[in-house]
């Protein structure tokens, strides 16, 4: 099956079949593989520019970070704990990648 066109992604109030649907789902999980190549490009710069191990893990800027997301899910009428929970997990994530990343370039 070939990859849809970004002009053949209907938004999610014009979808009219499953096909529509199904499409529309496909593009956003790429766009959000491709935000997430990003988001740990970002990490590899962080492990880079930090000189000292234990400033890779913030717990003050992670519960900001997590209550941000969970304040604009809710505002955007989405499921803001579960919101807040899938953060959590990607900002743990994160940490551990950043912290693999931080050896890595010091060995």
């Amino acid at each position: 099956m070939s990859e849809p066109r970004n002009d053949d992604i209907k938004a999610p109030e014009a979808c009219e079949t499953m096909g529509d649907v199904r499409a529309g789902v496909d593009a956003t999980d790429q766009a959000l593989l491709d935000l997430l190549e990003t988001r740990f490009g970002y990490m590899r710069a962080a492990a880079r520019i930090k000189q000292d191990r234990e400033t890779v893990r913030d717990e003050t800027r992670k519960a900001a970070v997590i209550a941000a997301v969970r304040d604009r899910a809710e505002r955007a009428g989405l499921p803001a704990v579960e919101v807040a929970e899938i953060w959590d997990r990607l900002v743990e994530i994160s940490i551990a990648y950043e912290l693999v990343e931080w050896d890595r370039l010091r060995t």
